[in-house]
Order: structure tokens, then sequence, then C-alpha cells
């Protein structure tokens, strides 16, 4: 079945189109590999490269830095190092996208108002999402500023036509996150005002807007969003093609929508991708010991994957921007 390619947003640059138009060709015909780096130093790029040879097509940068919020009176060394590692990553997101190279962003977004430590965590905070989506509350305002300081930040990639994979509000079918603890209607508002903001205020329209989660209920709507995706964590060396966890996603719009892995511990087989023509057209293995040591994927995998001609490499992209 073809993939919906057109961008939902009307007013989407070139870079988009031709990204989204690439998407859906490779769909159960290859997969991007990808990686998700935290900080500056982003050995886990070196470290793949030092194994295979190669780089991944797709690179994911982490925001959470740029959180305005951040508590640093009220924190600890834990998540200071974590701050204080990711200072000036975005820095790296224009060196990849000089190489041409796929980006996404994630953004562990530190509560708006209110929280100690990793206040992106619930647990943290106790700032209530909810209110937020209610004009003129404290919540609402805090909000509205946060969005408004990120896509200051996301505006330059616009200006250069740099396609980014947006993947806000990360794994809001879970409780954990602030953004998804007040409940599914609360997610679908912030995703469709962020959209909103994003798209008609600040006229970011180099942006993807990759949907992260697989509850029905959680979906935002097929007219705000481009690509879905989830987040899967198997057990370790457990290496296959998730068709089932696939169907499992698609089943929270009746279209056809473009669908990737937004993170993996436990990288898929590329064999058994191709074996079932899956229709995964990209994953983003997590960072840290996911990819820098053989807890989960040995090294003789991580080789397969990535000189199997079912994966992209970035040597094998086209030139989409």
């Amino acid at each position: 079945m073809e993939r919906i390619t057109t961008p939902s947003n009307p007013n989407a640059l070139p870079c988009v189109h031709r990204m989204m138009a690439y998407l859906g060709e490779l769909t159960g015909k290859g997969i991007l590999t990808g990686q998700h780096t935290k900080t500056r130093g982003q050995e886990e790029l070196h470290h793949i490269e030092q194994i295979t040879g190669k780089q991944p097509a797709l690179l994911g940068f982490e925001l959470l830095s740029y959180s305005p919020n951040i508590n640093y009176l009220d924190t600890d060394e834990e998540c200071m190092e974590e701050v204080a590692g990711n200072y000036g990553t975005l820095r790296q997101a224009w060196e990849w996208a000089a190489q041409k190279g796929v980006v996404t962003f994630t953004w562990h977004w530190f509560s708006p108002l209110g929280g100690r430590s990793k206040a992106f965590y619930t647990a943290n905070t106790d700032f209530d999402a909810s209110l937020a989506l209610v004009d003129g509350t404290p919540e609402n305002r805090a909000l509205l500023s946060d969005m408004d300081m990120m896509a200051g930040l996301l505006r330059p990639f616009c200006d250069a036509g740099v396609p980014i994979l947006w993947r806000p509000f990360h794994e809001s079918e879970g409780t954990w996150f602030w953004w998804g603890a007040k409940g599914p209607e609360t997610v679908k508002g912030l995703w469709r005002l962020m959209y909103d903001r994003f798209t008609n205020l600040h006229r970011l329209n180099n942006l993807i807007w990759v949907w992260n989660a697989p509850v029905p209920a959680c979906y935002p709507g097929d007219d705000v969003v481009d690509v879905i995706s989830r987040d899967m964590y198997p057990p370790a060396h457990a290496h296959g093609a998730h068709v089932e966890k696939l169907e499992e996603l698609r089943r929270i719009t009746n279209q056809p929508k473009i669908a990737l892995i937004g993170e993996i511990g436990t990288i898929p087989s590329a064999q058994a991708l191709a074996d079932e023509k899956a229709g995964w057209v990209s994953y983003m293995t997590w960072c840290d010991g996911f990819c820098l040591s053989e807890d989960f994927t040995d090294n003789d995998a991580l080789r397969a994957m990535y000189s199997h001609p079912w994966a992209v490499t970035k040597d094998r992209l086209p030139e989409l921007y």
C-alpha cells in the first residue's frame, strides 16, 4: 500500500516534500539506520563509525538543556551532569545538516513552571498540563513562552531549508512525563496547540511532525501528523522486525501514514526486516549503553545491520535538501 507523503502543512517547504516522498518510497524496501546522541562528544556516532566504517543516515539530537525553566537551585548531580553534557548540541545538529544527514530532535522538556531536578518527569513537578490549555492561566503563559523560545531555536533551520523530523511530547501514552500525566485529551490538546503555534504563527514550514505513541485514544488527528512512530525496548540481543508492533501502531489511524521506530534499545535485524518486508522507514538506537556497550547489541550484529543492502547508511542517502 502506498503511504501518504503529502505534508499536513500546506505551506511545507520543498525539502519537506522531498523527505516525505523519499520515506514513502523507502517503505517496505529499506530502513534508515539511526542513532540518538545526547552530548557534544557524540560518542555513539564515533563508536558506530569505528565498528562499522559507516555512519547512520539519521542522527538524533537532544534539546533538554535548552529548556528555559531548569531549576538550578533545586537539583542533583545526575541532573546537572545530563544538562551540562547536553549544552550546545545544536552546533552538532548544524554540522550534521551541513553533511546532508537526516536530522531528528527529541525534547525532554523540563516543566515550564515549577519542578526540581529532572522536571520533565511527572514525579518531579506539580505542573498541570491540563491547565496549560486554558487561556491566560500561569501554566498556559509559561507553556507558550517555552514554545516560542524553542520556535526561535528552530527558526534558523527553517530559513536554511533543513527538514527536521520533529518528535515532541514523545511517549505520551504514559504518565511518566508531565505532558502525558493528565491523560489523552490533554495530550491531544498540547499537540494541536504546538502544531498551530509553530505552523501558523511561527511558520516553521520545515518541520515533519512525528507522532510518538501507539494508543488510539491519544492520537491528535491526521490533519496535524505527518509520520507515526513508537518507542520500544526489546530484550537484549533480540533482533527482529517487530511487525506486530508496527501493526499495533497502524491501528491509531485509518490513513496509511509513514511509520518509524522513534527509539529502540536493541537494534532490529536488517535481514528480518527484509524477509518480512517490514514497513518501518527508520529506527533510532538510544544513547549511552544501548550503543556504547555490547549489552544489547554486540558488534557483529551492528556490523550486520550497517552492511546489509536493506539498511540505508549516510553514504547511501540521496540529496534530500
